[in-house]
């Protein structure tokens, strides 16, 4: 079964950095491109920002600056570098990913993880 596994979120005062990882597990053949979106409550699922396999990026204007997406292909895993929070950028951040897989070919999503940026 594939699955998309999230970790390094936590609480953190503003201006301060935390950094997500997101690793792709299964019998996975490609992963194309891969992305985090954010849902903070009472609002709708937005786009952080996306990785092509071969490393073009694209940022939400809100982070831009800010944030840094990168990826390691071989580890299928995908990485956010997010540097003077805001307390705006409280949410449940998701990521996501384009595989090829033996029984899975598409979209899959992470669990979420808690970012929480005190003032």
């Amino acid at each position: 079964q594939v699955q998309l596994v999230e970790s390094g979120g936590g609480l953190v005062q503003a201006g301060g950095s935390l950094r997500l990882s997101c690793v792709a597990s299964g019998s996975i053949f490609r992963v194309n491109d891969m992305g985090w979106y954010r849902q903070a409550p009472g609002k709708q699922r937005e786009l952080v920002a996306s990785i092509t396999r071969g490393g073009v990026t694209n940022y939400a204007d809100s982070v831009k600056g800010r944030f840094t997406i990168s990826r390691d292909n071989a580890k299928n895993a995908v990485y956010l570098q997010m540097n003077s929070l805001k307390p705006e950028d409280t949410a449940v951040y998701y990521c996501n990913a384009d595989v090829i897989a033996t029984h899975t070919i598409g979209i899959i999503w992470g669990q979420g993880t808690q970012v929480t940026v005190s003032s």
